[in-house]
């Protein structure tokens, strides 16, 4: 049976932002050495706090905006596919869902830790989000459970990101969905 281009086009475009994605989520510093002198270089498109208080005083707002981006894409392509039944096998759709589900799994998987990462800033965040870290790093596995036909997988992502909710609200931190655009979703 023919593909139509269209779909060809959609499923090369995601691949390409996947695989974008997934090469700018590397290690921005670099260390190298000459003679007995080591120097460090971090990338300059990456501004950092000169101090302690400025790092402290954003990492509630960077914090919000990264979970709100997680749970936002989480919802949009995960959650609301799944409760469409798009991830059952044989359901229309099916391998455009999963490769949707799988972009925003990367990118969701990317932003929590990145809030993580701001939590650690902010003393009542750390301590909220410190039980929350296995289930982050769990979240690595989920996009091949869903392609494997899993359908509890999408409801991990859920109760992963209703969690980090609650911790952001108990710190006082209260956290909305925002559906990230295309250009964030290709950027990770």
């Amino acid at each position: 049976m023919p593909v139509p281009i269209r779909r060809l086009c959609v499923a090369l475009t995601l691949c390409c932002a996947l695989l974008a994605g997934s090469t700018a989520c590397g290690n921005s510093e670099k260390t190298s050495t000459k003679g007995t002198v080591q120097v460090d270089a971090v990338d300059a498109a990456t501004p950092s706090p000169s101090t302690s208080a400025e790092r402290q005083k954003f990492a509630k707002t960077r914090f919000v905006a990264n979970a709100g981006l997680a749970a936002g894409a989480t919802y949009q392509w995960i959650v609301k596919p799944w409760k469409a039944g798009k991830f059952k096998k044989g359901a229309h759709g099916r391998r455009l869902a999963l490769v949707k589900a799988g972009l925003a799994g990367a990118f969701t998987y990317n932003r929590l830790k990145a809030a993580q990462r701001n939590a650690q800033g902010d003393p009542t965040l750390s301590k909220a989000l410190a039980p929350l870290t296995a289930g982050i790093e769990a979240l690595k596995s989920l996009p091949s459970r869903l392609r494997s036909g899993d359908e509890s997988a999408a409801g991990t992502f859920d109760d992963l990101i209703n969690k980090v909710k609650d911790a952001g609200k108990s710190a006082g931190a209260p956290v909305k969905d925002q559906v990230p655009s295309a250009s964030q979703l290709n950027g990770g």
